[in-house]
């Protein structure tokens, strides 16, 4: 029976915990589908925890206080990704509240534990459960309930593990993403793993580590994803950025927390006394490093593109599918679309799109990514909609590099592109479906509002930062100070195209309520056209409005 932990003891717990990680983390990536299919969580617990290590070996400390907050400041210096940050903050809680403790009992061990569970909630801005939140707290409850009247460490820890075992098998369910995949939680696992490991080392023993896993019944949770499920289209905000500046005035985080999350998600900053950690997923990151100037120093920055991530690991789940092989034709059609956003993304699915390739204003695929998708479309011709004027010649690029027979329709926008899906008919001819495409897009007027990033000149116009654009067909319509303004001058210009179907489709920065608010404005000033709203989670644009 152990009533006390001291430091050697914690110090072993850690250097375990790390060895575990770093044993377990290629399964840990295998599982990464959440907050995004980028398959480096188990990489990036396991560096996050190798630098709290190094850390701890280089010193050997006289309390268990001065050895939790030398593996936290590592953590936190070395936290990466979403999950590295968060293990910062769980340990972080930990430190706080074994600070000036020579050793700690169940009661107060459990307390730490809590605290740390507390500080991540606090940290993330939009807590998730179905994550290594939830099987962090749920696993800290049984902790705190075992101390309650019990004063064993090692049953305390045995049963915090247990606890967190079914936690982490309830994931599946928790987490909408996750149930699609099939998979649990990859930083609930790595959580589960270092407690494992930590409790191995409590017992003086060393961590069993299973070897190749035998395939799940059909009822299972599958041991790895399937990355090729997930399109990079999915992926809103490409990049994970992560930051940490200096302290070197007295402006409130919080004022920089709100700023970030106007820019994206998947938001953690952790306050400390002397620097701000940051992890952000957004499109802007130099946007997010020149806030973070305002408060000092840029100590550190990792930027990773995470739709580039997501590619590698689809090609590599689909190897077969992109070794050379061409997917043999099952039906006269197939259609390859580039958008962005989720909603843009389901979209074309729903409509019949054999794949989606993520591409836009701010994001062009090559011509290899756009190629890759045609040799895997199976059909005899394969239909490629570009959706974006400079996109076009990057698909055409293909036609000699297939065996395919490519037509690439040259859709200058997505709702160009969603007129070409809606008239696609497999008993056609191939001139008389380019035809009807044709004809359909040519009756497609496509209006986009989005806003002007720095002052800048367009066609003699003059823009300054702020104002919003709405742009008819390329054409600039205007720059207006207020969304209100710019609407009402973009409802006289789509008056003289007479419309009959309009179609609002609102972007990520969007609210569903105020998109609804614009779609009754054009149902106002154009009572007798059909009028749809689509949420099309777009970058860039706050909407993109199809006129017909």
């Amino acid at each position: 029976m152990r009533e006390y932990l001291d430091a050697a003891a914690f110090k072993d717990m850690i250097l375990c915990a790390n060895a575990a990680l770093e044993h377990n983390k290629q399964l840990i990536n295998e599982l990464n589908v959440f907050p995004v299919p980028d398959g480096d969580t188990g990489t990036n617990m396991s560096l996050t925890m190798s630098v709290a290590t190094a850390e701890l070996k280089k010193i050997t400390p006289a309390t268990i206080g001065e050895a939790a907050d030398c593996t936290a400041s590592g953590l936190l210096r070395g936290a990466r990704g979403n999950s590295g940050v968060i293990l910062s903050l769980l340990f972080r809680g930990i430190a706080k509240r074994l600070k000036g403790k020579a050793t700690a009992d169940a009661k107060l061990f459990a307390a730490a534990m809590s605290d740390g569970v507390d500080a991540a909630y606090k940290a993330v801005m939009k807590p998730t459960e179905g994550t290594i939140l939830t099987v962090s707290r749920v696993a800290t409850s049984a902790a705190l309930e075992f101390a309650e009247s019990g004063s064993d460490l090692e049953l305390m820890l045995s049963c915090t593990v247990e606890s967190a075992r079914e936690a982490l098998a309830d994931t599946i369910n928790l987490n909408p993403v996750l149930t699609r995949a099939g998979v649990i939680d990859a930083g609930g696992k790595g959580y589960l793993v270092m407690l494992e490991a930590m409790l191995a080392s409590l017992r003086g023993e060393a961590p069993v580590y299973s070897e190749e896993p035998a395939a799940p019944a059909a009822d299972e949770p599958r041991e790895k994803a399937d990355f090729s499920d997930f399109d990079t289209g999915e992926i809103t905000f490409a990049y994970c950025t992560e930051f940490i500046v200096s302290r070197e005035n007295a402006k409130s985080p919080e004022g920089l927390r709100a700023f970030l999350g106007t820019l994206g998600d998947s938001l953690v900053l952790v306050d400390d006394d002397e620097v701000i950690k940051v992890h952000v997923h957004t499109n802007d990151p130099g946007v997010a490093l020149t806030q973070a100037l305002t408060y000092g120093s840029l100590l550190t920055v990792k930027i990773e593109n995470m739709r580039e991530q997501h590619s590698h690991l689809s090609s590599d789940t689909a190897s077969i599918e992109d070794d050379g092989v061409i997917a043999k034709p099952e039906k006269k059609y197939g259609v390859v679309a580039i958008c962005a956003g989720a909603g843009m993304v389901a979209l074309f699915r729903e409509l019949g799109a054999d794949r989606v390739v993520a591409g836009g204003q701010t994001m062009n695929p090559s011509t290899e990514d756009i190629l890759k998708e045609i040799n895997r479309t199976p059909a005899e011709t394969v239909l490629v909609l570009p959706n974006n004027k400079n996109i076009i010649m990057a698909a055409e690029q293909c036609i000699p590099l297939t065996e395919k027979e490519v037509v690439v329709i040259p859709t200058k926008t997505v709702p160009q592109g969603v007129s070409a899906m809606l008239v696609l008919d497999d008993s056609a001819s191939r001139q008389e479906l380019v035809q009807a495409i044709t004809e359909a897009c040519d009756a497609t007027h496509t209006a986009l509002v989005t806003y002007a990033a720095r002052d800048s000149d367009f066609d003699g116009h003059k823009i300054y930062a702020g104002e919003y654009l709405a742009l008819l067909d390329g054409a600039l319509v205007g720059s207006f100070a207020s969304t209100a303004k710019l609407f009402d001058e973009l409802s006289w210009v789509v008056d003289d195209l007479s419309p009959s179907i309009i179609t609002v489709y609102y972007g990520e920065d969007v609210e569903e309520t105020e998109a609804e608010r614009t779609a009754k404005m054009f149902k106002d000033c154009f009572p007798d056209a059909e009028l749809s709203v689509v949420n099309g989670g777009q970058p860039v644009y706050y909407y993109m409005i199809s006129i017909e």
